[in-house]
């Protein structure tokens, strides 16, 4: 059976609590996408103007390190929303999202979520609640990933021998 957007919303866990009517005027705003792996769902630094609420497969967020390349900093599966960047200008993404398998989402219109946020300001509080958590949440990913990168990268060159003499 295919599950309407309105049913999909209804069963995420992110949104669990808000009302019906609120559920409606989101789903409004949003429409079933699939990722297969590899692709990407956006890019660091590219315009961000949507999230998803990922209801099967995983996404890998990613950023880059000077000298060191792309850093995966989180896995996140079903269950998880991925985007927050549309809501605060200048409305670009701080990460990379990459498919690692196939991913089954909820892409919710970003511009047009701000515009029934504004609209009602009850709804708008929730999402801003919750989204303050995923915010938190991955600021202490990327901390612990960032620092566990940093160790690995010292270890590493502590183990190297003196002028390439082992």
């Amino acid at each position: 059976m295919i599950e309407t957007t309105f049913q999909t919303l209804r069963s995420h866990p992110f949104l669990t609590g808000l009302s019906d009517r609120q559920l409606d005027r989101l789903s409004m705003w949003g429409y079933t996408t699939i990722f297969h792996r590899g692709s990407r769902l956006f890019t660091e630094g590219g315009r961000a103007d949507r999230f998803w609420l990922v209801d099967g497969g995983h996404v890998e967020l990613s950023t880059i390190l000077p000298g060191r390349g792309e850093v995966v900093v989180e896995t996140l599966g079903p269950g998880s929303v991925i985007g927050w960047s549309w809501l605060f200008a200048p409305y670009r993404w701080q990460f990379t999202g990459t498919a690692e398998d196939l991913v089954h989402a909820v892409a919710l219109d970003g511009p047009g979520v701000r515009e029934l946020c504004a609209a009602d300001p009850e709804l708008g509080y929730e999402l801003m609640r919750r989204f303050t958590g995923v915010i938190a949440e991955r600021l202490r990913h990327t901390r612990a990933r960032l620092l566990a990168t940093e160790l690995s990268t010292e270890r590493s060159i502590e183990a190297e021998p003196a002028n390439g003499v082992s």
